[in-house]
């Protein structure tokens, strides 16, 4: 079956709303075993809506609307559906006992205009709102099925996986099924070369790489009749890649490397400081996202100056003139220094050229040390990064998160 979304509001199109529901729907609609081969944005105008609408009858089995079923005369949506369908547009008594049960909750009058939303259009399957006011509802009629859903995503999400999601499972013979691996340490380019094989013969299940900002994102997607199925035909490939990609591959679906790490330190009860200079306090901020790493993180500082370090780090004079702040040498004293002042089981340190100015030919922007102090030993890793300053203190931040990372899993 194939699928095309239709997003309805001239707020999309000026840029001032984001539109995620759309990609919400189109991941959705994947799972379920639908494609949708087009998606649309059209403002709050009557005849293009029309048009599009007319459009997307004809080249897709299902059409779903997001946004316009608001209670003002620029809400068009159930009005160019029901005209194009043919179909009257009556009023829904539990709606509308729905929508004046919600102002009457929030204490507050039902405008007149709000009783527009509880009409809808004859045979319609009515979907309940939760969560607004608006009413979304399912129609089938010459074997298409149209499904009109609130445009604020807080609204049609919840709308969707309650209602729409299990009607149309029932209506597809299989699910596409993906499961995604996290991968950092490795770039894409590397990683298809470890995976041509793989990648070359791939069928059922299919596998994909993705590049995103300092990572790989791997999806193997296989499409059945039901999640065990999949599971079935995806484990021995995973196993596979795993077993190539071994401690590269950190994570699975939305897992980030914060989360990872922060729960190998819990998990193992080793305690962390920081030390930050390029990253300014970033390292630490991601760490402390993580609910309950308080049992692991003891403290982070910010020595952005020489004299920070000195003083809060205990960074040696003759080490910051002979080899400067940025240098292997200073990192190593700075998560030594970190560890020891806080009694850790982990230092880690980060110093650099973050840009956009302040390099030179023998230390260019984008060039970062990163420094790391245990009890029994220290070393350090060097990274030659491009991009922009934000960019570069992004990359520096994971680099420093997959070091603690890889420390934690094999001891080295």
């Amino acid at each position: 079956m194939n699928a095309e979304i239709i997003a309805v509001g001239t707020e999309l199109l000026l840029g001032q709303i984001l539109n995620t529901n759309a990609q919400f729907l189109s991941v959705e609609l994947s799972n379920l075993g639908i494609n949708v081969y087009f998606q649309t944005v059209v403002g709050d105008n009557q005849q293009r809506l029309k048009e599009t609408f007319h459009t997307a009858l004809k080249r897709a089995d299902i059409v779903i609307l997001t946004g316009g079923l608001g209670p003002t005369k620029d809400d068009l949506t159930k009005e160019i559906v029901a005209e194009t369908l043919g179909l009257s547009l009556e009023l829904h008594k539990e709606s509308l006992d729905r929508i004046k049960t919600f102002f009457a909750a929030m204490h507050r009058e039902m405008a007149s205009n709000n009783e527009k939303q509880a009409y809808l259009p004859k045979g319609s399957i009515v979907l309940i709102n939760n969560n607004g006011t608006a009413p979304g509802c399912i129609i089938e009629k010459d074997d298409k099925i149209v499904v009109m859903l609130p445009g604020p995503p807080k609204e049609m999400k919840p709308m969707f996986r309650e209602s729409v999601y299990p009607y149309l499972r029932k209506k597809t013979s299989n699910i596409i099924y993906s499961r995604v691996l996290r991968i950092f340490g490795i770039g894409e380019s590397s990683l298809e070369q470890k995976l041509i094989d793989i990648i070359d013969n791939q069928n059922n299940p299919t596998v994909a790489p993705y590049a995103q900002e300092g990572e790989v994102t791997l999806r193997i997607t296989a499409k059945c009749e039901n999640e065990e199925a999949a599971e079935k035909l995806i484990v021995p490939v995973e196993n596979e890649i795993r077993n190539r990609l071994g401690i590269t591959v950190y994570g699975v679906g939305e897992e980030s490397l914060e989360e990872v790490t922060a729960k190998l330190l819990m998990e193992k009860e080793i305690t962390l400081a920081t030390a930050e200079s390029c990253t300014g306090g970033l390292l630490a901020e991601k760490i402390t996202r993580i609910p309950g790493i308080s049992k692991s993180f003891i403290t982070g500082v910010v020595t952005y100056s020489n004299a920070s370090k000195i003083q809060l780090l205990g960074v040696s004079i003759d080490t910051l003139n002979q080899y400067g702040a940025v240098s292997a040498q200073t990192a190593l004293e700075m998560a030594k220094g970190i560890r020891e002042r806080s009694n850790t089981d982990i230092g880690i340190s980060v110093t650099g050229i973050a840009g956009p100015g302040g390099g030179s030919e023998e230390k260019p922007v984008g060039l970062v040390y990163i420094g790391m102090a245990t009890r029994q030993k220290c070393w350090y890793s060097e990274l030659r990064l491009i991009g922009n300053r934000e960019k570069i203190r992004n990359i520096t931040t994971l680099n420093a998160l997959d070091m603690i990372r890889r420390y934690l899993l094999s001891g080295q």
